[in-house]
């Protein structure tokens, strides 16, 4: 039997998910006569030696020591600031990575991550779950094949049933990147388009707290695809009826919904009508836990050199960009360009300036 061994940086909420999610992508190698080995990092050692034995998997000492042991695969899934650094050492050592979105805390400074990746022929997966949601890949299956017609409208929505810590908030960067950004790569990855402008308004009529660590708890995004077609992405950290993730494509031909079924965060106002009648999820690990599986079963593939990588770092950043000119938009109150990635990239277009968490505009 051969021996797949995979080494996980980050045994927070998102890296204990995705150790248990391995698991089962480890039963199903087995049925292909693959083991898996998994191996845990954490700066908390002894809590990431907790963690693999509650796993019944292994524990090394450190990053280094993970790595040098001799992973076939490296997964991160570590704050935001160390993404970059673990990023380049599991390049360096000629291993595919996996690491949680966003490649960097902001686009400047993924541009040299993404230059390097590149010169080094590095495989680097960025963790956009929606894009192996059974929903989506439906959607995306119906608009390649032309049967909606030509698309005259999408709509995204992405609403939270309850907003995170402001601890968190204050240092997230604001709902757009942080929430919106999945919007902004399911319309780039489904459509095949580029985001070329963007409008955005928001928000806050919830906790005060929020709006003085300069997010908004509300927000709505106007874009323009680069073929004319528009779009809206919006979000709330106040759902109360459930998390709602949708996503509407509208055509001349027919329409077609993401994310509506019996568990739907909604109800009709008509009378006699009982859908949806199940209860709604109320976490994105609830409503996307297939997908987040699907999502590591396309990693080993690529490890293992079946399939190309499904999310690249140049898709995630390109959607962290669009995210960057909403949070612009928020600030300014006006209509923003966003800028070519290969033409930021090559030197031809400047990024667009740096903007901090700002007040929802009266």
């Amino acid at each position: 039997m051969k021996t797949l061994t995979l080494g996980l940086v980050g045994v927070g909420r998102i890296g204990q998910m995705h150790a248990r999610n391995l698991l089962a992508v480890g039963e199903d190698l087995a049925r292909r006569d693959v083991r898996l080995e998994i191996v845990l990092a954490d700066v908390a050692i002894d809590f990431a030696r907790t963690v693999a034995a509650d796993l019944g998997v292994r524990a090394a000492d450190s990053v280094e020591d993970l790595i040098a042991s001799g992973v076939d695969g490296l997964l991160i899934a570590t704050g935001t600031a160390t993404h970059p650094e673990l990023i380049r050492a599991g390049v360096a050592a000629g291993v595919p990575v996996f690491c949680e979105k966003p490649v960097s805390s902001d686009v400047v400074s993924a541009l040299p991550l993404l230059r390097e990746i590149e010169a080094a022929g590095g495989v680097v997966q960025i963790g956009h779950q929606r894009r192996f949601d059974a929903g989506y890949l439906a959607a995306k299956r119906a608009y390649d094949s032309g049967d909606l017609g030509w698309i005259h409208g999408l709509r995204a929505v992405t609403g939270d049933m309850f907003p995170p810590a402001v601890d968190f908030l204050a240092t997230s960067g604001g709902l757009f990147r942080d929430c919106s950004v999945h919007d902004f790569d399911m319309l780039r990855w489904l459509t095949g388009r580029e985001i070329v402008e963007v409008y955005a308004r928001g928000s806050n009529n919830g906790d005060p707290a929020i709006g003085s660590v300069g997010d908004v708890d509300t927000a709505l995004a106007v874009l323009t695809l680069d073929d004319g077609t528009v779009a809206t992405a919006s979000a709330t950290r106040y759902n109360g009826a459930g998390h709602d993730v949708r996503l509407e494509i509208q055509g001349s031909n027919g329409s077609i919904v993401v994310g509506l079924d019996d568990k739907s965060a909604l109800r009709s106002a008509e009378p006699g009508v009982g859908f949806p009648a199940g209860s709604p999820h109320t976490t994105f690990a609830e409503r996307f836990h297939d997908a987040y599986v699907a999502e590591l079963a396309a990693f080993v593939e690529v490890v293992l050199g079946e399939r190309v990588n499904p999310c690249t770092p140049f898709d995630a950043v390109a959607a962290s960009l669009v995210a960057d000119a909403a949070q612009l938009s928020l600030r300014d109150g006006a209509p923003v360009r966003v800028p070519s990635l290969a033409a930021v990239i090559d030197g031809t277009e400047q990024p667009l300036p740096a903007v901090g968490l700002v007040p929802a505009r009266d």
